[in-house]
């Protein structure tokens, strides 16, 4: 975006992130025992929370062949350093879904491939702050080809937050999984299927603008992969009739990512550049996240900043 380089010169007032300014909301406000409601219901608020936030690009804004290189390099970064940082995959995969957001609403030009470096750090770091109870100083986050003081990655987090209108708390697949386990694997060994889902997932992640799906969808089509590759439309509509809340949920739009997820998991199994990603390692995915608000703090480039510990 040519307007990149005048949006990080601004002179925002970093003020309005500290106490007293605005918060970031997780989308887990309240658990679901606390809000009275049963797990078939809160699924059924998650599916509707989907269409608020609006999972659809601009299809006025067009990625070109440089935009897309440096995004499959953004995430391979990300993937990187949220293990060298020891980060959980939800986070990992919440960071590209702020890249995928932001690239949505904002296009790119010049080949300023700086800018998605930036942004990648800026959108990792974010994440972080939502979903990690330990986030490390922005020095932390480093790149191989770029060097970038503490001061430009806060201005570009605070351009990722306007551009995002601040609803950072984005449901993802992690959110639907335990549930759609529970009802779509029932007879299935739960621990194979869980760890090729995640797998799946994260395959799709990689290789598709994550705005082109919605996540429930991505959730139940990667685990009908994992549990049974030779389904057709009625045995996905079959399945999907076993879940209260499948009429919010297109049965078409899972079978057509059913099928997008075996094409791109079988292409990169071929050509072997998919990147291993050991998920019996994930830590705790479970539908039912911390219900807990959190404010977004900024300290300067060596202090850590607060993630879920903060209150």
């Amino acid at each position: 975006m040519d307007d990149l380089s005048s949006s990080l010169l601004c002179q925002e007032n970093e003020t309005c992130l500290e106490e007293g300014g605005e918060e970031l909301e997780h989308p887990f406000v309240e658990s679901q025992h606390d809000c009275g409601v049963s797990e078939d219901e809160h699924v059924g608020i998650l599916i509707e929370r989907e269409v608020v936030l609006g999972f659809k690009r601009d299809e006025s804004l067009v990625l070109g062949d440089w935009v897309k290189r440096a995004r499959m390099e953004a995430i391979d970064w990300i993937l990187k350093t949220r293990a060298t940082l020891g980060f959980r995959f939800e986070t990992a995969y919440l960071s590209v879904t702020y890249l995928d957001r932001f690239l949505s609403r904002r296009s790119i030009d010049s080949e300023k491939c700086w800018a998605i470096r930036l942004l990648s750090i800026a959108c990792l770091s974010l994440a972080a702050k939502m979903e990690e109870c330990n986030v490390p100083g922005l020095s932390e986050f480093k790149l191989d080809d770029y060097s970038f003081e503490g001061k430009v990655i806060q201005k570009m987090e605070l351009l990722v937050l306007s551009t995002l209108e601040w609803k950072m708390g984005i449901v993802t697949p992690f959110d639907f999984l335990s549930y759609f386990h529970t009802k779509l694997c029932k007879d299935s060994p739960p621990s194979p299927i869980f760890s090729k889902t995640m797998q799946f997932i994260f395959t799709t992640m990689k290789e598709v603008n994550l705005m082109d799906h919605k996540p429930s969808v991505i959730a139940a089509a990667a685990t009908l992969v994992a549990m049974d590759q030779q389904l057709t439309i009625e045995a996905v509509e079959l399945k999907m009739s076993s879940i209260p809340q499948y009429r919010l949920l297109e049965p078409k739009d899972v079978f057509e990512c059913y099928n997008l997820i075996q094409r791109l998991y079988e292409e990169n199994t071929k050509r072997d550049t998919h990147t291993p990603i050991d998920m019996i390692e994930s830590s705790r995915v479970t539908s039912a996240a911390v219900a807990k608000r959190r404010r977004l703090t900024f300290s300067d480039d060596e202090g850590s900043s607060g993630g879920k510990g903060q209150g």
